[in-house]
């Protein structure tokens, strides 16, 4: 029985046998489902996705190039250019990803036997690099292995770090010898060099401009390709035909964009080498201005050689703006200014004197129809120059005296502090031990019974004291001291701003300023603030001021753009309107129209009373006006190592406008630090209020005869006359 069992038992060879076959069936099959999964892998691959990695493999890189337009011009509002393009032959480089430094220099070697390229911005750290550049052998062996073993084993410093702290070891130890051992012909190339250098990668870098000669365009044009990279092409230069400070200045194209504002300008598709705004309307209209640049995109391939230039978008030149000033009005009010402050000049007393400013309006839309801000200053000679500060008209700020009076009577009738009508008698007032009295009326125990209007008519200090002193809630005692509401002087502030004093006036230009205001709200100073001497304001709020009253009683901001237009299209007429720049209106004032109505007579009764303080001037005018005149007198802080620091110094104003009754324009005058000598005090304040509206109504009569719809825009275009034209960078 036991054999019979062992027999039907497998030996263990049969047993090893069995095993290792099961094992290598296994196997095989594992190999066979490998292949398998890799032959349909590769299938996949192959079939399904071989069509992408074919392009994968092919593939090119678009690169956006924006290649520059003429900026917009701008016009006066009769059609006259004030500032244009001139187009100039140019020579430029675009240095591509794979672009070398041997490659630049091989380019500008050849492209400096064809040009002459000025190399006076040429620095000595210029010609350090481009030692190093032609003698990098020698030039290294100039720092020990030490030292660069051990500026190459700071694990601190990224690669470019060590690199940099490399160079800056090189060119500490380049010898003056070796600076200046450049002939005039290398100075040539390493001027053109730098310029390539200077460009970032597919953007256009200007190499010589605007003084390109004829033969020099034709020469490299017909060698272009020889020149990788280089190009002739059309550029633009920026003119003014105007002094006007106002139009502002835009960058050169070497200049490019201003470091502190490339982020913003990037993010916006501006390359690092455009011309932008850099003040005043041209950079508060950059976006107008600057067009719509050609686009094109260059197709690379996978090593970054340009293969293609494929155009994208084409370019539009920058849209054209129609200013509200009139050039006429604009220049016989930059003649008369400076006429007036060179005389006032050669007057005794006059040693701090250096400036004055004209603002004329339209005071129901805002338009401003001249701005004027000239300033004396020594010219090389030593003789007295007068130069353009028209930004002086918002962005300086000064005490105006009693062109504020009338927003004081307006502030009274709003708190009960004044009634139309309300006598209060003109007498020196005594707060404890300091005299405060009238100009017209000066003598001790001298009293005068005197109404608003004739407050306003005489220029009553009193008066706007005794509102001042309603108004706080103080009562007045001779000799004795005065307490006033502490919160008195914000309540003339918040009604003064509702005016546009002290307050931003709303126009259209960068760097507004609105004044400075007295921190010590001492029932004095509140006093002083009624009369237009404590707080300072410009004179483009004095003219939005008596806009404001002129108006009756809308707060209108002034703007300097009347209309924006496509470019010309044949540039003999305006392009088609684009957009009309509405008037805004930023307030009413809090004033009945019968409280503004016997304001605007009082200013009436200071041009045609013969007590009026602008009756001199103005009594004989052919049309009728309103106005008011200002003399603040102030200690001179400006100057610290003056000689006449702390000295009392008068500043003279004068607001109006005309007619009386239908209001065309507004006008504002303010000179500052007049005299020294406050006894003897010059008004050309009040004669260059009446010169001016004079010459505005004379203008207007002239262009009526002539057939003009004066002073609209005339939709052909005009040539400034002759004059000196100022360049770009200039």
């Amino acid at each position: 029985m036991n054999k019979k069992r062992r027999s039907k038992q497998d030996s263990p060879k049969q047993k090893l046998r069995k095993n290792t076959q099961f094992r290598m069936n296994v196997l095989f099959f594992s190999i066979f489902l490998l292949f398998s999964s890799l032959i349909l892998r590769l299938g996949y691959l192959q079939i399904v996705k071989g069509e992408d990695f074919k392009r994968e493999i092919e593939r090119t890189e678009e690169i956006s190039v924006n290649t520059s337009v003429p900026r917009g011009r701008i016009y006066d509002r009769t059609g006259q250019i004030l500032v244009g393009n001139e187009p100039k032959n140019a020579i430029t480089y675009t240095k591509q990803q794979r672009t070398t430094a041997e490659d630049m220099l091989d380019t500008a070697r050849k492209l400096a036997g064809m040009i002459e390229k000025d190399t006076s911005s040429v620095t000595i750290r210029d010609k350090k690099d481009f030692w190093i550049l032609n003698n990098k052998e020698k030039a290294y062996d100039k720092v020990s292995e030490a030292e660069k073993k051990k500026i190459n084993g700071s694990e601190t410093k990224s690669k470019s770090e060590r690199q940099r702290e490399l160079d800056d070891l090189v060119r500490e130890r380049i010898t003056d010898e070796e600076v200046n051992s450049f002939s005039p012909e290398e100075l040539e190339v390493l001027a053109i060099y730098r310029e390539m250098a200077s460009g970032y990668n597919y953007s256009p870098q200007i190499i010589k401009s605007g003084d390109v000669t004829e033969d020099e365009y034709a020469l490299v044009s017909e060698r272009l390709g020889d020149l990788p990279g280089v190009n002739t092409t059309t550029d633009w230069e920026r003119v003014r035909n105007s002094p006007l400070a106002v139009l502002g200045t835009t960058t050169t194209p070497k200049e490019g964009i201003p470091a502190e504002k490339l982020d913003f300008y990037l993010s916006r598709g501006y390359s690092r080498n455009d011309r932008v705004g850099k003040s005043y309307i041209e950079q508060q209209y950059e976006s107008v201005l600057q067009g719509q640049k050609t686009v094109a995109k260059n197709i690379t391939d996978r090593s970054g050689t340009v293969i293609d230039t494929v155009p994208v978008q084409e370019g539009r030149p920058g849209k054209d703006l129609v200013l509200t000033i009139d050039s006429e009005l604009q220049a016989e009010a930059e003649r008369i200014v400076s006429e007036k402050l060179l005389a006032l000049k050669r007057n005794y007393g006059s040693q701090i004197l250096d400036r004055a400013f004209f603002v004329m309006v339209n005071p129901n839309n805002g338009e401003v129809l001249a701005m004027v801000g000239k300033q004396i200053v020594k010219n090389e000679d030593g003789k007295n120059e007068v130069i353009d500060i028209s930004f002086g008209t918002y962005g300086m700020a000064y005490e105006v005296g009693s062109t504020v009076k009338m927003a004081t009577v307006l502030t009274g009738y709003q708190y009960g502090a004044a009634k139309m009508g309300e006598v209060k008698i003109d007498e020196p007032l005594w707060i404890g031990g300091l005299k405060k009295s009238s100009l017209f009326n000066p003598t001790d125990y001298n009293r005068v019974p005197i109404n608003d209007m004739m407050a306003l008519t005489r220029s009553s200090n009193v008066y706007m004291f005794k509102i001042a002193i309603a108004l706080g809630g103080g009562e007045y005692k001779r000799r004795a001291g005065l307490s006033l509401a502490p919160d008195t002087i914000n309540k003339f502030r918040s009604s003064f701003a509702s005016f546009g004093l002290g307050n931003r006036t709303g126009l259209d230009l960068p760097n507004e300023f609105t004044g400075q205001k007295g921190i010590d709200p001492k029932p004095g100073n509140v006093l002083d603030y009624a009369i237009g001497q404590y707080d300072t304001y410009t004179t483009m709020q004095l003219a939005q001021y008596v806009s404001t009253v002129a108006n009756g009683g809308y707060r209108i901001a002034p703007h300097v753009v009347k209309e924006v237009r496509e470019p010309s299209a044949d540039g003999h007429t305006l392009g088609q309107l684009a957009e009309e720049i509405r008037p805004t209106v930023l307030n009413r004032i809090s004033n009945s129209d019968n409280e503004i109505k016997r304001i605007q007579q009082a200013m009436y009764s200071v041009y045609y009373n013969q007590r009026g303080t602008a009756y001199k001037e103005f009594h004989d005018t052919k049309y009728k006006a309103a106005g008011k005149t200002g003399t603040a007198q102030k200690k001179y802080y400006d100057d610290p190592d003056s000689p006449f620091y702390t000295k009392d110094t008068v500043t003279v104003s004068h607001v109006g406008y005309a007619p009386y009754d239908n209001p065309e324009i507004a006008y504002a005058v303010l000179v500052p630090n007049i005299t020294t000598v406050p006894s003897k005090v010059p008004h050309p304040n009040n004669e260059i209020a009446r010169h001016m509206s004079d010459y505005y109504f004379e203008l207007q009569e002239k262009r009526m005869k002539e057939g003009d719809s004066a002073p609209e825009v005339d939709y052909t275009l005009t040539e400034p006359e002759d004059g000196e034209a100022i360049r770009e960078g200039e």
